[in-house]
C-alpha cells in the first residue's frame, strides 16, 4: 500500500468512524412545519425539539405547567391556615414564588405581571423598588419608547430619564413625589399614635390599596392577598422620596427582619413551592434563600441573560442552587438564557394564560 492510500485510508477511518449504538437516543431534532399553515400555539410546542434555547424554552413550559397542575391538587388536611396574617396562609397545593427585576416592570411585561397578580396565579412577589415604584408612576404619567442610541447629556438637559430604549420624563417622578408623600405622612402619624410596625410589605400593600387603579400590580396583590416583599426597598425613586421625608418629618421606622420572616415562613408552610425568577441578583437569591429553609423547591424556572463564569448568584445555573438545597435534588429546573421582554410574555401564554382561557 503505497504512502497516499494509506493516508487516505487514515482519513476515511477519522472521517467515516462508525457509530456504536444509539438506542438511547429518543428526540430527534424538528421544527415547525410551515406548510401546514400558521398556528402559534403549534409553533410554540415545536421549540422543545429545535435545540439551542428554545428547547429549554419548551422544558419551561412543561416545567410550569408542572406547578399548574400541583396547583390544583386538594390541599391536605393538615393545612395551616394564620388567622394573625391571612396574606402567609397555605391557600393552594403549590405555593408560586414570583420574582423579577425593576426593568421588567419598566417595560410592557407590567401588563404580564399583572395579569398574573389579577387571576391569583402566584402567591408571592419578590422584586426590588424600581419593580414597584415603577409601576405606580406608570398610573400617573406613561412612559415612552425611546432608542437605546440616545445621547445622555442631551436627555440630562431635557429632564428625560433613559432605561435602555424607554424614556421617563422627570415630571412623572414629580408627580410620584406629590403621591407619595402624604401617604408617607400616614404611615408616620400610625406609627407615632398606634405604634404600627411598618415593614416594606405593609407599605406596599397600603400603596397599592391608596393607587385604587386597576392597571397596577399592587392594586391587585392588595385586592387578592398577594403579598409583595421587597427588600431593597430604598434602592430607587421610593428611597429618594424617604431620604427627602426624613427631613420634613423625621422618625418613619421600616422593619424588614418582620418581612424576612413572613417570607421564610411562607416558604416552610407550603406543601410544595415552585419558583419564577425573571431576572438575577437580590430578588433571586431572596426567593432561592426563603426555599432553603424547606430543603428546596419542587420547581423551578430562571429565566435571564446572565452566565455563570464569574460565581454571580445571577448566572448561577439550577443545579448550583441544588447544592445549596434551595431547589431538591429530584427536581426539574430549567434556566432560559435569554432577554425577558423576548420570551416571558410567550411563556406565561403557553401556561398561566392557556390554563386560565382553556380550563
Amino acid at each position: 500500500m503505497n504512502d497516499n492510500i494509506k493516508e487516505l485510508y487514515t482519513a476515511a477511518e477519522a472521517v467515516l468512524t462508525k457509530t456504536a449504538d444509539v438506542s438511547f437516543l429518543k428526540e430527534k431534532v424538528e421544527g415547525y412545519e410551515w406548510n401546514n399553515g400558521i398556528d402559534y400555539h403549534k409553533l410554540l410546542k415545536t421549540y422543545k425539539n429545535s435545540g439551542f434555547q428554545a428547547t429549554n424554552f419548551g422544558l419551561a413550559i412543561e416545567e410550569i405547567n408542572k406547578m399548574i397542575s400541583c396547583r390544583q391538587r386538594p390541599l391536605p388536611e393538615t393545612k395551616y391556615e394564620d388567622h394573625d396574617d391571612p396574606f402567609i396562609s397555605v391557600k393552594t397545593s403549590c405555593t408560586i414564588f414570583l420574582g423579577f427585576t425593576s426593568n421588567i416592570v419598566s417595560s410592557g411585561l407590567r401588563e404580564t405581571i399583572r395579569f398574573l397578580v389579577q387571576h391569583k396565579m402566584v402567591d408571592c412577589i419578590v422584586t426590588t423598588a424600581g419593580g414597584i415604584e415603577e409601576d405606580f408612576i406608570k398610573c400617573l404619567a406613561p412612559t415612552y419608547l425611546g432608542d437605546f442610541q440616545l445621547d445622555g447629556k442631551t436627555l440630562r438637559e431635557q429632564a428625560i430619564n433613559r432605561i435602555g430604549n424607554l424614556l421617563v420624563p422627570n415630571d412623572n417622578y414629580c408627580k410620584f413625589e406629590d403621591w407619595l408623600m402624604p401617604i408617607l405622612d400616614e404611615l408616620l402619624s400610625e406609627q407615632k399614635d398606634k405604634g404600627t410596625v411598618w415593614t416594606p410589605s405593609k407599605i406596599i400593600t397600603r400603596l397599592g390599596e391608596k393607587i385604587n387603579n386597576e392597571e397596577s400590580i399592587y392594586y391587585w396583590a392588595a385586592k387578592n392577598q398577594i403579598p409583595v416583599f421587597s427588600p431593597a426597598l430604598t434602592d430607587g425613586s421610593l428611597g429618594d422620596m424617604m431620604f427627602f421625608h426624613s427631613f420634613r418629618h423625621p422618625g418613619l421606622v421600616i422593619d424588614i427582619l418582620s418581612d424576612l420572616k413572613r417570607l421564610n415562613m411562607m416558604a416552610i408552610r407550603a406543601v410544595n413551592t415552585g419558583v419564577i425568577i425573571v431576572g438575577g441578583g437580590v430578588i433571586k437569591h431572596h426567593i432561592c434563600n426563603a426555599n432553603l429553609m424547606r430543603n428546596g423547591a419542587e420547581y423551578a424556572v430562571f429565566l435571564n441573560t446572565s452566565s455563570e463564569f464569574d460565581g454571580s448568584d445571577a448566572g448561577a445555573r439550577p443545579d448550583e442552587a441544588i447544592s445549596w438545597g434551595k431547589i431538591k435534588k429530584d427536581a426539574t429546573p430549567v434556566k432560559i438564557y435569554a432577554e425577558a421582554s423576548l420570551i416571558f410574555p410567550l411563556l406565561v401564554g403557553e401556561t398561566f394564560a392557556r390554563y386560565h382561557f382553556c380550563k
